[in-house]
């Protein structure tokens, strides 16, 4: 598969009654679930909605044991994620769901270990983050995005937008990304997460909205690259320049440090030192070839091509009825 480096958290511990509830009431019950995650190629754990704090110390236990990381989410639940930093957990995922902090919890975060992805383009406590750029901008009229996914897709939460005040914003992944900004200026390390709400732009989005927050252009880019690297235990092979590190690198045409909204002019994107045209993902370099049809590129009745092409006369089998386009 042409595409990113994965690394795979597993199926998450879960703590709710589920198809993939993970029940947790021992520091045994947490080896053995995390013994077998580790066995099929995690290497880092997620431990979610396990309610008893105890619970959530026997995961952090047996991680140690089995040198796992334990990246969390708190569920939207404040309490959880202060005592998940208090028990040395890897990092918390998504924004805690208050906003403003202050002393105390800049205090006790800062002094610690634990990262934070807040991933406002899904907001906690307010409006999604996402919501102000699908109204801000024309999203179905970008041509690469459109590129590389169906336009059904794309047309149908993009073109029939939500609108709201700009106060909604402002209280809201504004706000947050300000108390992002708080957190990082006391030593916490913001990591940049996109949810997989859009692939594509989402990661260019949240990028964005932490800028929005007050971090400087290179603060929001290293939270894009090196930080994430680390977190993830992967620093000294991914996540900047480097000899001896990994070939993994986009060449951009114009410079985010000048404005953080040029992250989205790639020219070029390299993996494992394979070199690939944005526009098209058709592999350049040592070894060119054109990349492969879409399953949607097959055939010119579908919503790779403009919308109102993808409707066509036709017969349907053992009916007198034909349907035509207006």
């Amino acid at each position: 598969m042409v595409g990113p480096r994965l690394f795979s958290t597993g199926v998450i511990i879960y703590g709710a009654d589920g198809d993939f509830k993970a029940d947790i009431n021992s520091l045994e019950d947490a080896r053995s679930a995390l013994r077998r995650t580790k066995a099929f190629g995690a290497n880092s754990i997620k431990s979610y909605n396990q309610p008893r704090r105890e619970q959530r110390q026997q995961i952090m236990q047996a991680a140690k044991e089995l040198d796992l990381n334990v990246v969390p989410e708190g569920g939207s639940t404040f309490f959880h994620n202060m005592s998940m930093i208090m028990d040395g957990h890897t990092g918390i995922e998504h924004n805690i769901p208050v906003a403003p902090v202050y002393k105390d919890v800049l205090t006790l975060w800062g002094e610690s270990n634990t990262g934070y992805t807040p991933t406002l383009i899904v907001n906690y406590g307010g409006i999604n983050g996402e919501y102000y750029w699908y109204e801000k901008s024309n999203v179905w009229e970008n041509e690469k995005l459109l590129t590389f996914t169906p336009r059904f897709i794309i047309d149908s939460r993009s073109r029939r937008r939500e609108m709201l005040p700009q106060e909604e914003y402002d209280n809201g992944p504004i706000l947050v990304s300000e108390t992002v900004k708080a957190l990082n200026d006391k030593g916490v390390k913001i990591n940049l997460g996109a949810h997989g709400q859009l692939q594509g732009l989402g990661a260019h989005w949240e990028l964005w909205l932490l800028q929005m927050g007050g971090m400087t252009n290179m603060e929001a880019l290293r939270a894009a690259t090196i930080n994430g690297a680390e977190y993830l235990g992967m620093g000294l092979e991914i996540g900047s320049l480097k000899v001896g590190k990994l070939a993994d690198l986009i060449v951009l045409e114009k410079n985010p440090l000048e404005d953080i909204h040029n992250s989205n002019t790639v020219e070029y994107t390299m993996v494992n030192g394979r070199l690939f045209e944005a526009a098209t993902m058709n592999e350049i370099g040592n070894n060119p070839k054109e990349r492969d049809n879409f399953y949607w590129e097959n055939n010119k009745t579908n919503q790779a091509f403009p919308w109102h092409e993808s409707t066509q006369s036709f017969t349907a089998p053992g009916c007198t009825c034909q349907a035509t386009h207006n």
